[in-house]
């Protein structure tokens, strides 16, 4: 979540009133993350979200994200309604940008969480991938492992954000261009879901939110990306054993891997922190300096990229 594009009062207040969620009180900018613009919007009517899309979600996509929430919300899983005017539309215009009008959900985003957080967390994860094994909608993942070369080469020199940094996603490139598998159990899946992705209270998930990454990949890949984000410390150099077994506690619970699949593991969370290590050094490189967001280092994930690639990165999976 950011602030890229500004919003006019009266062009707000119009599309506020196409709603039955009464008139706006405030609308304030939220600075976390870098995908979209989005705003708190209270209204006499209660709390939302006002999100705006920006360069990385087409407009073409936005009916796949507000079918892909009513299924989820249909299943029981604790998502977002991007919520629907009087004549039944889900995707507006404003500022030039197709927009959307969100429920607000109650929650907390963590920080540090605890193992019982993470258990939590991989189940709700493990629950997410049981709702979506039937569904039908479907999307190419682009940022998905066929792509991580042209976010490199659109980065430019990857040695400006890191000294050595290229030399080191060109062997990376390369080798998991030659390992990565083709034939895991896959689906849509949420494909970011980091701590700032889900709402807490206390030990219970009340929130899985920002679902604009997902797309039709691994289920594994979705659960090494929420294994990178949950377990490790925040400059990466750690894996918590008591935060990484509980979430993988937490997601048995719910979906039992293949064997294939629990191979692949390391192999998947290695691709995984590459993808993350490459899209924030793009947006480290080419974030304009006037944009209110705050830029994420990338260093954090070439240090679990090198953890994952250790020869003991299997025991960082087990659930026991």
């Amino acid at each position: 979540m950011a602030v890229y594009t500004h919003v006019e009062p009266d062009d707000l207040a119009a599309l506020v009133a196409r709603y039955d969620i009464g008139t706006v009180l405030s609308c304030k900018g939220i600075a976390e993350g870098v995908e979209n613009s989005n705003f708190l919007l209270e209204t006499t009517g209660g709390r939302f979200i006002l999100t705006l899309y920006e360069k990385r979600v087409r407009e073409g996509d936005l009916p796949f994200f507000v079918d892909l929430l009513s299924h989820l919300a249909n299943e029981g899983c604790p998502v977002p309604a991007m919520l629907r005017d009087r004549d039944g539309t889900a995707i507006q215009k404003i500022s030039g940008r197709a927009a959307c009008i969100i429920q607000f959900l109650s929650g907390i985003s963590l920080t540090q969480p605890s193992p019982n957080q993470c258990e939590a967390a991989g189940a709700a994860l493990g629950a997410m991938h049981r709702a979506l094994e039937g569904y039908a909608g479907a999307r190419e993942n682009s940022m998905g492992h066929r792509h991580w070369r042209q976010v490199a080469e659109a980065t430019g020199n990857l040695d400006v954000v890191r000294p050595g940094l290229q030399a080191i996603v060109d062997d990376e490139l390369a080798w998991l261009d030659a390992h990565w598998p083709t034939d895991l159990p896959a689906h849509v899946i949420h494909a970011d879901l980091f701590p700032d992705n889900v709402l807490m209270l206390g030990d219970r998930v009340t929130g899985l939110i920002d679902f604009y990454f997902a797309a039709s990949d691994f289920r594994a890949y979705d659960l090494v990306i929420t294994h990178a984000s949950w377990a490790f410390s925040a400059d990466g150099t750690i894996c918590d054993p008591a935060r990484a077994r509980a979430l993988m506690r937490g997601y048995a619970r719910e979906v039992a891997l293949t064997d294939a699949e629990i191979t692949a593991l390391p192999l998947l969370a290695r691709g995984a922190a590459l993808r993350f290590l490459l899209t924030r050094a793009h947006d480290w490189v080419h974030t304009p300096a006037d944009a209110l967001v705050t830029r994420k280092d990338p260093s954090p994930f070439l240090a679990r990229l090198q953890r994952y690639s250790a020869a003991d990165a299997a025991n960082l999976f087990v659930a026991a």
